[in-house]
């Protein structure tokens, strides 16, 4: 298996580069000035590109998502109900639009841009990734389920990696006073999905330190049922 990842431009999203079988790797979230570091670990790790895995279609996570796919010749996969921020990163909101100019990006959809649902299951990289639905931050969130095929020799108790977007951080989760966040959406995300995750999965979250399901359940307080009531 090989992980790793780094903190793309000045929100520190996440992105992360990822796969199971040896030489072959997939791309999560690629952000704001991520193509140089994400080409940088692929040659110097000799990996071979075959996806790239969007968690939402906010632009600090997906700046660079049709550079580094187009770079690589592989689709993007994206929920459809985030695709519209592939053409309007602003979300509608003309005060976004100076700050989106001096990030000196320009979003665009890839050539290869494959929607999801929720509820399939991707291969790439010898790992299978199923997608959950988790609206709240944005509609068109979701986590990227992978079961782990043999155990992690430092912590042999984790049997899946779940990378979580901005649904749910170590010790928070994402704000849902943004355009298209919705507080009713993920209160019902966190009861129904984050809460079902088991103990035993890692979260690899769209920013900050990784953590664990069994961690966030005793320690995170917007988990607790007191706030979901």
């Amino acid at each position: 298996m090989f992980l790793a990842s780094f903190p793309a431009g000045p929100w520190q999203a996440n992105c992360y580069i990822f796969g199971f079988a040896e030489g072959r790797a997939v791309v999560v979230d690629p952000g704001v000035d991520a193509l140089a570091s994400v080409n940088r670990v692929v040659t110097e790790q000799g990996l071979t590109v075959e996806a790239v895995l969007l968690t939402h279609g906010h632009i600090d996570h997906v700046a660079q998502a049709a550079d580094v796919a187009d770079h690589f010749g592989v689709p993007v996969y994206l929920h459809a109900l985030d695709r519209e921020l592939l053409t309007d990163p602003t979300s509608g909101r003309p005060q976004m639009q100076q700050m989106v100019e001096q990030l000196g990006v320009h979003v665009r959809e890839p050539a290869d841009l494959r929607l999801l649902h929720g509820g399939e299951t991707l291969s790439a990289a010898g790992a299978s990734f199923h997608v959950e639905h988790a609206p709240g931050h944005r509609p068109g969130c979701v986590l990227f389920r992978v079961p782990l095929v043999e155990p992690f020799e430092e912590a042999p108790e984790l049997t899946e990696l779940i990378f979580t977007g901005d649904v749910v951080f170590a010790g928070s989760i994402g704000r849902t006073d943004l355009p298209g966040g919705d507080d009713a959406a993920m209160r019902a995300t966190l009861r129904d999905v984050v809460l079902a995750l088991p103990d035993t999965a890692a979260l690899l979250p769209g920013h900050g330190p990784t953590t664990t399901m069994g961690h966030e359940r005793t320690t995170n307080r917007y988990l607790d049922k007191g706030y979901l009531a």
